[in-house]
């Protein structure tokens, strides 16, 4: 691995060098072979000490352990520190282009962040954030990603005792807003500009060249937030736990815990086991977003102006952008998910099919692509036969307008509509066969297919399907 440690040479106070605590009996569950080809890994084929190296129990030359130090607004409310309390990053691995991969253990043991937490990370959450994050990645959507998982012989204790598991996290950066927090609580605003410029530095070189540096990143930082969740929004995915700890400054999908897709289209969907007033709903995502980026911006007040009057006003102006952002982004996402040119009244066709997929109950994965497929199994999924009849009508008037025949529009829906996601009875399955026999089957399965989420698969139609009633899931959990 070829290690240059920018994050390690920040200040002491940014982290605690720690090595990952040593696991048991570490075993290798996937190696995830594509992504390391693309990092230019060089790792050893031998599966037991590939299993050392992703289980920390061997620390690979060049790396340098640590525990990120962050604070977060959990729920709302301010926790002065949280921190990396199951997770070490080894370091960051440069390409020969020059691209940086932070390297992270998940699962990896105690550091002094962990809270009286054991530090450990069950099997189940290990394989859902594997599964989930390179689903993610296949379907387009910013992401950290999944190199490997390990199991390590050992048990856990959560609801009841349950193997353990180690995840080897691959990202471009893994500062989040919470590491601002942390600092900006402190009043450390040295430490503050140096994240900044460590952020700039790492995700946002253009604003280097800025005369107004800090003010750049952070409207560059709030167009990816804004753009990322319309891009989760496309595809159904609710993150459940958006906090600002949570919230990566790169971009990227980050600590996807107890997340979940939706089945049936519910806007106010929750599935959260402790969001009891639905906080971080389907359709509050972004609201709860450019909530944080406004808790960013207090952080980098300072580093606006050194007038506090002007500061706040130029970081006002840049925060109220991301509600058009956002619409913006959105707007395209589901104009193209319905086939349609990107314009406000494509937009008011899209949000009036959702309305009738919200009435009638219709799963919302299934509702997009059959709209790309076969437009009378799509009719039939409807209660209301008479207005999905007329929403139709309407689409092929719009689309007869901007010169598109229905047979092109469907073609490139399917480009954009998934067949397959990653359903969340089908995780269940796969962890639950994991946890109580030891059997990856399904695991390996469901990955394999949710690496190619558009494409026509025969072979695993039925995991198209949605759950029966026996199978919903309700409730998720983070596995802390």
């Amino acid at each position: 691995m070829r290690f240059d440690n920018s994050y390690a040479r920040l200040p002491d106070r940014f982290y605690e060098r720690i090595d990952p605590v040593l696991v048991n009996e570490p075993e290798l569950i996937r190696l995830n072979r594509p992504l390391m080809q693309s990092m230019e890994l060089d790792l050893p084929e031998d599966t037991t000490e590939l299993a050392a190296i992703l289980s920390g129990n061997k620390v690979p030359d060049g790396a340098e352990p640590l525990a990120m130090a962050y604070a977060g607004h959990q729920f709302g409310g301010f926790v002065p520190q949280l921190g990396d309390g199951r997770a070490v990053l080894l370091g960051e691995v440069l390409t020969e282009k020059g691209r940086r991969y932070d390297i992270q253990l998940k699962g990896s043991g105690q550091t002094r962040f962990s809270r009286a937490g054991d530090g450990r990370s069950a099997l189940g959450p290990v394989l859902r954030e594997y599964i989930v994050s390179e689903a993610m990645h296949a379907l387009g959507i910013p992401t950290t990603r999944s190199l490997a998982m390990v199991s390590t012989g050992e048990i856990v204790l959560r609801e009841k005792p349950t193997p353990g598991g180690v995840l080897t996290r691959v990202s471009s950066g893994l500062v989040r807003v919470g590491t601002f927090e942390y600092f900006a609580a402190r009043e450390d605003w040295e430490a503050v500009r140096l994240l900044a410029d460590h952020v700039i530095e790492r995700h946002y070189p253009a604003a280097r060249k800025s005369s107004t540096p800090y003010l750049d990143l952070y409207r560059l930082v709030c167009i990816a937030t804004a753009e990322l969740v319309a891009r989760w929004m496309g595809v159904g995915f609710i993150h459940v736990v958006m906090n600002t700890d949570n919230t990566a400054i790169s971009g990227e999908t980050i600590d996807y815990g107890p997340c979940a897709f939706m089945d049936t289209y519910e806007p106010d969907k929750v599935f959260s086991s402790i969001d009891h007033f639905g906080r971080y709903a389907f359709n509050n995502q972004p609201t709860i977003a450019q909530w944080n980026m406004a808790a960013f911006g207090g952080c980098i007040l300072p580093l606006l102006s050194e007038n506090e009057d002007e500061a706040r006003s130029v970081a006002q102006t840049t925060l109220e952008t991301f509600s058009s952002i956002f619409k913006q982004s959105y707007q395209k996402v589901l104009t193209e998910k319905i086939g349609l040119p990107d314009t406000e009244e494509g937009f008011e066709h899209a949000r009036q099919l959702l309305r009738l997929m919200h009435a009638d109950h219709v799963d919302f994965t299934i509702a997009f692509r059959t709209l790309a497929e076969d437009l009378d199994t799509f009719s039939g999924l409807f209660i209301n036969g008479a207005a999905i009849t007329s929403w139709l009508g309407e689409w092929e008037r719009y689309l007869d307008g901007a010169g598109i025949t229905p047979d092109q529009s469907m073609q490139r829906m399917r480009q954009v509509n998934p067949a397959y996601i990653p359903r969340n009875h089908r995780i269940e399955q796969a962890i639950r066969a994991a946890e109580d026999d030891g059997d990856y089957t399904l695991t390996h399965r469901l990955i394999e297919v949710l690496e190619n989420p558009y494409d026509d698969q025969p072979a695993y139609h039925e995991y198209r399907n949605p759950p029966k009633p026996e199978e919903i899931v309700r409730q998720t959990f983070c596995g802390t």
